[in-house]
């Protein structure tokens, strides 16, 4: 008797650990039949099996701004060139100014001076020049990134001289050897030149406001005043001429920006539709 009493009271006490269990289990299915039910449901509430359809909030973009403002620096080939070319001294002062988003207003101005020792020729050229022109950047920056690239126009005028200094006379009959160089010292002055310049650059961002860039040039003379018995095979701003029309140049500039003024630019809106079930 003691132990069927036992059995049963064992019974009771696993029926009641059941019925317990079955009543924690139902309770959320309660909850989640009245959050069904109920009117309006939060963008926050989560809601598992895809009974509810959540609505997205709208996204906010922070609004992006562009500085606007005039960049001056120097052409660090030239001056680097001067100290290690004992035929060369020149210095280059370049500068934009950003119009909109796309265009630049620009301009380079300097000074050379130049010995070219070539087979034939000794010369020393001495002037001044100023290009101006426009700069179109084709790169798309992220977030507040300021880089550049970028192509150009440019229209170039120089004043200079030239200096004579000696020349050989070339010898048709070798067998008496060449001729000494024959000293002259002429001078050559009022000398003037124009040229159409295509550039194409880049300008990065290395710290706040600075720049680093580069560009390559190729041009081609307008103009060209040269004495009659003298051909300018160098002319300051636009480097050697190649006994022709044409020609190239090269800068490594570093510039810094003075910022004017902002301009906020807003993007358009996306708008996403909640697809219809």
């Amino acid at each position: 008797m003691k132990h069927i009493l036992k059995s049963i009271f064992n019974l009771i006490f696993l029926l009641s650990l059941f019925l317990a269990n079955a009543q924690r289990k139902e309770a959320p299915q309660l909850k989640l039949k009245d959050s069904v039910t109920s009117a309006t449901v939060s963008s926050k509430t989560v809601v598992a099996k895809d009974t509810v359809t959540i609505k997205k909030d709208s996204v906010v973009v922070p609004v992006k701004t562009n500085r606007y403002g005039i960049r001056l620096g120097i052409d660090l080939f030239k001056l680097s060139r001067s100290f290690y070319d004992k035929d060369y001294t020149g210095l280059e002062l370049v500068g934009d100014y950003r119009l909109n988003k796309k265009y630049y207003i620009a301009a380079e101005v300097g000074n050379e001076n130049k010995t070219t020792d070539d087979a034939r020729l000794n010369f020393t050229t001495k002037g001044s020049y100023i290009k101006a022109g426009f700069d179109y950047n084709g790169y798309e920056n992220w977030l507040d990134m300021e880089n550049i690239i970028s192509i150009g126009l440019r229209y170039g005028f120089s004043t200079f001289n030239q200096q004579l200094n000696n020349y050989k006379i070339y010898n048709t009959n070798q067998y008496f050897g060449e001729i000494p160089p024959v000293n002259s010292g002429q001078k050559y002055n009022g000398l003037t030149a124009s040229w159409i310049e295509v550039v194409a650059g880049m300008k990065a961002k290395v710290f706040n406001n600075v720049f680093m860039g580069f560009s390559l040039r190729f041009n081609r003379l307008i103009t060209n005043k040269q004495p009659d018995n003298f051909e300018n095979l160098y002319i300051p701003g636009f480097n050697r001429t190649y006994n022709g029309n044409f020609g190239v140049g090269f800068n490594y500039t570093v510039t810094y920006f003075v910022p004017l003024y902002k301009k906020k630019v807003k993007p358009a809106e996306e708008v996403k539709k909640t697809p219809k079930k």
